[in-house]
């Protein structure tokens, strides 16, 4: 009797594991969906070409996907087409369903991939499959991912793990947005700020957002040699004689909207 008892014990603390379980993931999916929402709302701004929305017709590289935010741009924009990357959409259970699914009320061809930013040659497949080898995307869009574009050496002054999930890369502010732009005419910008918490979503040392010099550094670079214009936490055109007086907002907000265009941007 004692034996039974106990075999149903562990079987019923097995299946009360699995509920937890289930109920965590399922909470995450739900989390997944309502913040893309939430983030959309805040971005979408940034795809008006004189004031309005002109996205029919329209591609869009999503860059470190959700996998829902292109399904929420398709249903309310209409583009023609919507690519996502990111490094593993293991984390996303729905990704297949969706994808799959997306077919029967979206207008939009969405595709989803497991793909770094960093390998071109399985990008340049992608693009490749996609019809857009010898094309720009209208729209690049990085939603809280440019953060995890760092390259190069460590910044932190210590002695790095072989893992170096304790370090810190640095960013190339240059290299990245011509290798973006060279993707789209347009690269939308949307990121979270807040220098004093831990980052912990990272690949080895590509991580950790932005301190308020990394931002002086971007925004600078960027002043110089694009058009940049914000649309959170307000709408305004960043000139680089500007900069100095408009860089204390970033330690008022914690969320930044802004989209980079080439000089003399086709705006059609």
């Amino acid at each position: 009797m004692c034996q039974e008892n106990s075999g149903l014990i562990e079987r019923l603390s097995k299946n009360l594991l699995d509920c937890k379980k289930e109920k965590k993931d399922l909470k995450i999916d739900l989390e997944t969906w309502t913040d893309a929402l939430e983030e959309l709302s805040e971005i979408e701004d940034a795809f008006k070409t004189n004031g309005k929305f002109k996205l029919r017709g329209k591609t869009v590289l999503d860059v470190g996907t959700d996998c829902v935010k292109p399904l929420y741009i398709a249903l309310k924009f209409k583009p023609n087409k919507i690519i996502g990357i990111n490094e593993d959409l293991s984390f996303y259970s729905f990704e297949a369903d969706l994808k799959q699914k997306s077919k029967l009320f979206a207008q939009a061809e969405i595709g989803l991939y497991t793909c770094s930013f960093f390998d071109n040659e399985a990008l340049d497949r992608i693009k490749k499959k996609e019809g857009m080898s010898k094309k720009r995307f209208d729209f690049v869009l990085v939603s809280k991912t440019l953060h995890h574009l760092r390259d190069g050496k460590c910044v932190k002054k210590h002695k790095c793990r072989e893992d170096e999930k304790c370090c810190k890369y640095r960013f190339n502010e240059e290299k990245i947005f011509r290798e973006l732009l060279g993707l789209g005419k347009r690269v939308i910008i949307y990121e979270f700020f807040d220098s004093t918490i831990e980052d912990d979503d990272k690949i080895r040392g590509r991580g950790g957002y932005f301190t308020v010099d990394e931002w002086k550094g971007i925004l600078r670079h960027l002043t110089e040699n694009y058009e940049v214009k914000f649309i959170r936490p307000n709408e305004f055109q960043l000139h680089k004689e500007d900069l100095d007086k408009d860089m204390p907002m970033l330690r008022q907000v914690d969320c930044i909207c802004f989209y980079v265009e080439k000089l003399n941007s086709n705006k059609s």
